[in-house]
Protein backbone atom coordinates (compact mmCIF):
# COMPACT_ATOMS: atom_id res chain seq x y z
CA UNK A 1 0.00 0.00 0.00
CA UNK A 2 1.21 3.62 -0.88
CA UNK A 3 -0.06 6.21 1.14
CA UNK A 4 -0.66 9.23 0.00
CA UNK A 5 -2.09 11.28 3.13
CA UNK A 6 -3.07 10.22 6.61
CA UNK A 7 -5.03 12.49 8.72
CA UNK A 8 -7.21 12.30 12.48
CA UNK A 9 -10.89 12.48 11.76
CA UNK A 10 -12.63 13.17 15.24
CA UNK A 11 -15.86 11.89 15.86
CA UNK A 12 -17.99 14.03 17.72
CA UNK A 13 -21.61 15.72 18.12
CA UNK A 14 -21.05 19.43 17.77
CA UNK A 15 -19.11 19.70 14.59
CA UNK A 16 -19.09 23.63 14.34
CA UNK A 17 -18.10 23.96 17.86
CA UNK A 18 -15.35 21.46 17.63
CA UNK A 19 -14.23 22.95 14.28
CA UNK A 20 -13.99 26.08 15.49
CA UNK A 21 -11.91 25.02 18.71
CA UNK A 22 -9.06 23.95 16.27
CA UNK A 23 -9.23 26.72 14.08
CA UNK A 24 -9.07 29.57 16.98
CA UNK A 25 -6.40 27.36 19.46
CA UNK A 26 -4.43 25.47 16.90
CA UNK A 27 -3.81 27.71 13.49
CA UNK A 28 -6.05 25.32 11.41
CA UNK A 29 -8.07 26.80 8.65
CA UNK A 30 -11.41 24.89 7.07
CA UNK A 31 -10.96 23.50 3.57
CA UNK A 32 -14.41 22.17 3.01
CA UNK A 33 -17.40 22.54 5.23
CA UNK A 34 -20.63 20.80 5.39
CA UNK A 35 -23.09 20.63 8.57
CA UNK A 36 -21.44 16.89 8.79
CA UNK A 37 -17.97 17.55 8.18
CA UNK A 38 -15.17 19.84 7.90
CA UNK A 39 -11.78 19.32 6.83
CA UNK A 40 -9.13 21.47 8.62
CA UNK A 41 -5.69 22.02 7.37
CA UNK A 42 -2.99 23.89 9.24
CA UNK A 43 -1.81 27.41 8.11
CA UNK A 44 1.52 26.76 8.41
CA UNK A 45 1.92 23.49 6.73
CA UNK A 46 -0.48 22.02 4.36
CA UNK A 47 0.75 18.15 5.12
CA UNK A 48 -0.96 19.00 8.59
CA UNK A 49 -4.47 18.32 8.38
CA UNK A 50 -7.22 17.22 10.83
CA UNK A 51 -10.94 16.24 10.42
CA UNK A 52 -14.36 17.04 12.36
CA UNK A 53 -17.26 14.14 11.39
CA UNK A 54 -20.66 14.05 13.14
CA UNK A 55 -20.40 10.59 15.00
CA UNK A 56 -23.40 9.84 13.93
CA UNK A 57 -23.27 10.55 9.75
CA UNK A 58 -24.63 7.21 7.80
CA UNK A 59 -21.53 7.28 6.56
CA UNK A 60 -19.61 5.81 9.67
CA UNK A 61 -21.29 2.20 9.94
CA UNK A 62 -23.33 1.35 12.87
CA UNK A 63 -20.96 -0.10 14.85
CA UNK A 64 -18.38 2.56 14.84
CA UNK A 65 -20.83 5.39 15.79
CA UNK A 66 -20.15 7.76 18.14
CA UNK A 67 -17.83 10.46 19.81
CA UNK A 68 -14.08 10.06 20.45
CA UNK A 69 -12.52 7.86 23.21
CA UNK A 70 -8.74 7.11 24.21
CA UNK A 71 -7.62 9.58 21.52
CA UNK A 72 -4.54 11.04 21.89
CA UNK A 73 -2.93 13.86 19.24
CA UNK A 74 0.64 14.88 19.59
CA UNK A 75 1.77 18.62 18.33
CA UNK A 76 5.50 18.88 18.01
CA UNK A 77 6.25 22.35 17.96
CA UNK A 78 8.87 24.96 18.13
CA UNK A 79 8.14 27.06 21.51
CA UNK A 80 6.44 24.84 24.15
CA UNK A 81 6.45 27.27 26.67
CA UNK A 82 5.05 30.05 24.57
CA UNK A 83 2.29 27.86 23.62
CA UNK A 84 1.23 26.75 26.69
CA UNK A 85 1.39 30.47 28.07
CA UNK A 86 -1.20 31.00 25.30
CA UNK A 87 -3.30 28.44 25.69
CA UNK A 88 -3.58 28.71 29.45
CA UNK A 89 -4.10 32.58 28.81
CA UNK A 90 -6.72 31.50 26.68
CA UNK A 91 -8.53 29.30 29.08
CA UNK A 92 -8.14 25.84 27.92
CA UNK A 93 -7.80 23.41 30.56
CA UNK A 94 -4.34 22.59 31.37
CA UNK A 95 -4.76 18.42 32.59
CA UNK A 96 -0.84 18.14 32.56
CA UNK A 97 1.46 21.25 33.60
CA UNK A 98 4.76 22.00 31.37
CA UNK A 99 7.52 19.54 32.50
CA UNK A 100 10.13 17.98 30.81
CA UNK A 101 10.46 14.10 30.69
CA UNK A 102 13.44 11.65 30.85
CA UNK A 103 12.21 9.65 27.95
CA UNK A 104 13.57 13.22 25.59
CA UNK A 105 10.17 15.60 25.41
CA UNK A 106 9.17 18.72 27.31
CA UNK A 107 5.55 18.91 27.27
CA UNK A 108 2.15 19.71 28.86
CA UNK A 109 -1.65 17.71 27.89
CA UNK A 110 -4.75 19.84 27.38
CA UNK A 111 -7.90 18.78 25.76
CA UNK A 112 -10.60 19.85 23.41
CA UNK A 113 -14.56 20.06 23.77
CA UNK A 114 -14.80 16.11 23.01
CA UNK A 115 -11.81 15.31 25.54
CA UNK A 116 -9.54 14.40 22.86
CA UNK A 117 -6.31 14.91 24.88
CA UNK A 118 -3.83 17.10 23.08
CA UNK A 119 -0.05 16.67 23.61
CA UNK A 120 2.05 19.97 22.85
CA UNK A 121 5.72 18.94 22.64
CA UNK A 122 9.31 19.66 21.93
CA UNK A 123 11.54 17.45 21.99
CA UNK A 124 14.84 17.65 24.34
CA UNK A 125 17.73 15.42 25.01
CA UNK A 126 16.29 12.10 26.82
CA UNK A 127 18.54 10.80 30.10
CA UNK A 128 21.38 8.14 29.10
CA UNK A 129 18.58 5.50 29.95
CA UNK A 130 15.96 6.54 27.54
CA UNK A 131 18.72 7.74 24.84
CA UNK A 132 19.83 4.18 24.45
CA UNK A 133 16.18 2.74 23.81
CA UNK A 134 15.99 5.10 20.56
CA UNK A 135 17.43 4.46 17.00
CA UNK A 136 20.13 6.78 16.75
CA UNK A 137 18.78 9.01 13.59
CA UNK A 138 15.33 9.18 15.63
CA UNK A 139 17.34 10.13 18.62
CA UNK A 140 16.03 14.06 19.96
CA UNK A 141 18.95 15.86 20.76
Amino acid sequence: MQISSFYPVIMTKDVPGTADFWMRHFGFAALFTADWYVHLQSQQDAGVNLAILDGDHATIPVVGRGRVAGLLLNFEVEDVDAEYARLQGAGLPILLTLRDEAFGQRHFITNDPNGVLIDVIRPIAPDADFAAQYVERARPS
